[in-house]
């Protein structure tokens, strides 16, 4: 496993002399990724928890549901014409695939605010292992290397806790 950078878990903030771990492998060569201007990250992201939170409401349900029954309505009038089930297909497909990114959005924006308060707790427990402060930046072989380390530590206690399962699955 590729050695991490420690946090200092004595309940102080990082010093001068703390790196953390991307300035590290940025100064191995690694590129710095280009962002877009902060007005431009702040607009779009207003935009995605507004619409996300609009498209998740009952009410947009019930406009969906609306549009539905108004377009399977609408059948005997168009004769159920292609025309008639393209509307319904072109329009669903649009809004979905729109709706992915957005989703898409939030979601990243939900996992990194989780990461951080965790971290917060590690940070702040006097005698957490500090080694998992960025697990999420491991590969998938250290990750399942640490799975199997903390197999082999629950595999120790002489209790099972009801949601653990006892063999590998």
């Amino acid at each position: 496993m590729r050695n991490r950078l420690q946090v200092d878990l004595r309940g102080r903030g990082p010093g001068r002399s703390d790196q953390r771990v991307h300035n590290v492998e940025r100064s191995r060569g690694a590129k710095r990724p280009k962002r877009a201007p902060a007005a431009r990250q702040a607009l779009f992201r207003r935009f995605s928890h507004l619409t996300s939170m609009g498209v998740g409401s009952p009410w947009a349900f019930t406009v969906a549901c609306a549009v539905i029954l108004v377009w399977a309505f609408s059948g005997p009038i168009f004769h159920f014409s292609d025309t008639w089930q393209l509307i319904i297909n072109t329009g669903t497909t649009i809004i979905t695939f729109l709706m992915v990114f957005l989703i898409q959005n939030t979601q990243n924006r939900d996992a990194i605010a989780i990461h951080l308060k965790l971290d917060e707790l590690i940070c702040a427990l006097k005698g957490a292992r500090n080694r998992l402060v960025e697990v999420e930046e491991l590969s998938d072989e250290e990750l399942e290397e640490l799975r199997r380390e903390f197999r082999r530590l629950g595999a120790g206690t002489t209790q099972s806790h009801p949601y653990v399962r006892d063999k590998d699955s």
